[in-house]
């Protein structure tokens, strides 16, 4: 038996999940570490501590299996968190205890200086940056290089996040396209770094770590992080690739039109293509896939899942000491009593900008509201709406990409949202169009690293094995009645959202 260690490298911690050859998880392990905010727009992490998170996560897992397990891993992939930034000096030592993450917006003059030698519209059209410009990595560099010169001219090689534990794992310094395509200089449609993109911000292509497939082996394990983590020098480490990719490949979504609704704290929907999607008004956000010649284009609302769990906080007190009595989810509890009330929870409306605007919205300053209460209205018909309003968001992210291309049906949902029966039929109704859960479940990113690396050392021929993986589960069928009455909801719904957008500006 050979097996497949996947690392799924997110913001709050990182898994470690062992799969067979059959593409079943045995097991997993999971460590957490803590973000650091020392200024507005400074979110940082610690390099340190993802390697200590990635160590006691494989401990973890490893004491969940049979002893004799950890000597028949082959193989292992990370899925890893985007856009962050790593410098490392010439001798492999990092040059920062503390680094930005995909969130740290810090950049303040550098997009200003870079737009004066290209329009952030071409810029845009030739990345898919679709995020405002200071997230992205070239304009972190640039920013260390006006406040931070010391350190920046000790820049031997810059990493991405996965790609330092990929460093730490076999001493090998790379990237991979994915990752590579949230650089802020990768030339999408020739896929390499654009000299004319890095001309335009000052830094030397030398800094920037060279591109390989994802399925690539970079090397094998160092003898150092063998005897850490408890595994065989012989295990074989690929590039791996950017979270959203690897997510999309583990929902399935690597084929022309194929998508999937990812259910968090933010939630989005994306659709793998031949050719990226590229709308200047509303700036879907596209990565280089991790499966060859296809790309991964989203659009997204940034409160889902948190505005659910803000409602849960602020109104919900009694069923969250019920949940922990009784030792269920307290969503479970919410789910049974937003099912009382009707479609359309009695006329309320809310529209979830709680953690602002993305590019759909008019402004990122729009913020969220419940709409058309009266004293009438229930507890039950206020969190209705709020599992209505996210999924009427959903809806209008789902329209502007189906304006771009084709979506193929159905449309897998992916993480903890979709976990609820309740809520994936009111997703079904709203879309109009039949949603599924498949056995990836909040998987789909480790599943997605398992399977570049199983591809990667041939113990997979190719990606088509996720679709034997990744069998449904659970199909929701949209109820007509239902759908008819959400056209009309969605109708009022934009017009709120207008209206917000129109008050915030």
């Amino acid at each position: 038996m050979a097996y497949i260690l996947a690392y799924d490298f997110g913001t709050g911690g990182i898994k470690a999940s062992l799969y067979d050859e059959q593409g079943q998880c045995l097991a997993d392990g999971f460590d957490t570490y803590d973000t650091l905010y020392p200024a507005p727009g400074f979110h940082e992490q610690r390099p340190e501590d993802w390697w200590q998170a990635t160590v006691v996560s494989t401990r973890k897992l490893i004491e969940a299996l049979p002893s004799d397990t950890a000597s028949q891993i082959k193989v292992i992939g990370i899925s890893g968190h985007s856009l962050g930034v790593v410098p490392i000096d010439a001798q492999g030592a990092l040059l920062r205890e503390r680094v930005p993450i995909w969130s740290d917006s810090r950049p303040d003059v550098q997009p200003t200086a870079f737009f004066e030698h290209i329009s952030e519209e071409e810029w845009y059209g030739m990345t898919g940056c679709g995020f405002p410009a200071p997230l992205y990595s070239i304009f972190k560099l640039m920013w260390f290089r006006d406040n931070e010169p010391d350190m920046y001219n000790n820049i031997d090689k810059v990493l991405g996040t996965k790609d330092y534990i990929n460093y730490r794992l076999c001493g090998v310094l790379a990237t991979d396209h994915s990752y590579a395509s949230g650089s802020g200089v990768y030339d999408l449609k020739n896929r390499v770094y654009s000299e004319r993109l890095l001309a335009a911000s000052g830094i030397s292509a030398d800094i920037l770590a060279d591109i390989v497939p994802s399925t690539q082996v970079l090397g094998t394990l160092t003898a150092d992080a063998s005897a850490t983590l408890a595994l065989p020098q012989g295990v074989k480490v690929v590039a791996g690739g950017v979270d959203n990719s690897c997510m999309s490949l583990g929902a399935g979504a690597f084929r022309e039109g194929r998508a999937y609704n990812s259910l968090g704290s933010s939630s989005w929907i994306a659709v793998s293509s031949a050719k990226p999607l590229i709308e200047v008004e509303k700036r879907p956000y596209v990565f280089d896939h991790v499966v060859p010649d296809q790309y991964v284009s989203a659009l997204a609302i940034f409160s889902a899942g948190s505005s659910l769990s803000w409602v849960s906080r602020q109104m919900c007190r009694d069923l969250n000491e019920r949940a922990a009595a009784e030792g269920t989810s307290v969503y479970r509890l919410i789910d049974e009593e937003a099912a009382t009330a009707p479609v359309g929870a009695n006329g309320v409306l809310f529209n979830p900008t709680m953690a602002g605007g993305s590019s759909l919205d008019l402004t990122p300053e729009v913020r969220g509201a419940f709409m058309n209460l009266d004293l009438r209205h229930s507890r039950a018909d206020l969190l209705r709406a709020t599992m209505e309003g996210i999924s009427l968001g959903l809806r209008n992210v789902l329209d502007e990409l189906r304006a771009l291309t084709k979506v193929a049906e159905p449309l897998t949902l992916v993480g903890g949202g979709a976990n609820s029966s309740f809520w994936r039929q009111v997703y079904s109704d709203v879309y109009n169009m039949e949603v599924v859960r498949t056995r990836a479940g909040q998987q789909a990113a480790a599943l997605g690293a398992a399977a570049i690396a199983g591809v990667g050392v041939g113990i997979w021929k190719d990606f088509g094995i996720i679709d034997k993986i990744s069998a449904v589960t659970d199909s929701n069928e949209p109820d007509a009645e239902s759908a008819e009455k959400y056209e009309e909801i969605f109708v009022k719904y934009k017009q709120v959202a207008k209206l917000l957008g129109k008050w915030a500006r």
